[in-house]
């Protein structure tokens, strides 16, 4: 992972964590956001595969969560803001396409890991192969029909990424 994505990973795992929080105590609060971390950590590094792209994003900013709290009818408060200016739209639309879909989640971590010259490592293991607790943790999070007019924004977008090979799946 690119270090200076870090403030957006964490404010765009923030955002959905907030938007589709966790069903159950301080456990499941914490399974969820593991989750949350790491289909934006995908999502992100996908999104700014090099330095320069990292770089880039970090200077101008990745744009907020505005339109994301319009879609979601979310209602920041003003004191609440200041985070949510670095949630990124297209990070956040793309980890919901990854929490939703595990063979495209698969997928983008391979391709992720591929780029690293690795295998898949365990650090995104409960993305690409959630157990029984994530699954009940991150319902609302992971469910395809709520997720769907965030992932929607730019599905194709990230299906570009992986390859043309890739449209077949959505």
């Amino acid at each position: 992972m690119l270090t200076d994505l870090s403030p957006l990973i964490a404010a765009t795992a923030q955002w959905l964590t907030r938007a589709y929080p966790a069903s159950g105590g301080a456990l499941a609060a914490a399974l969820c956001e593991a989750q949350a971390r790491q289909a934006v950590t995908v999502a992100a590094c996908l999104r700014y595969p090099t330095p320069t792209d990292a770089a880039l994003v970090t200077l101008t900013g990745p744009g907020g969560s505005d339109r994301l709290d319009w879609i979601t009818g979310a209602d920041a408060a003003p004191e609440d803001s200041a985070w949510r200016t670095w949630v990124d739209e297209v990070v956040a639309s793309w980890a919901a396409c990854l929490l939703t879909d595990p063979d495209l989640a698969r997928l983008a971590v391979a391709a992720v890991t591929e780029r690293a010259g690795g295998n898949a490592p365990a650090e995104f293991r409960r993305l690409i192969d959630p157990d029984v607790r994530d699954t009940q943790a991150a319902a609302l999070l992971r469910h395809p029909d709520l997720l769907a007019p965030v992932a929607e924004l730019h599905q194709d977008h990230l299906l570009d990424r992986l390859g043309p090979d890739q449209a077949l799946i959505a």
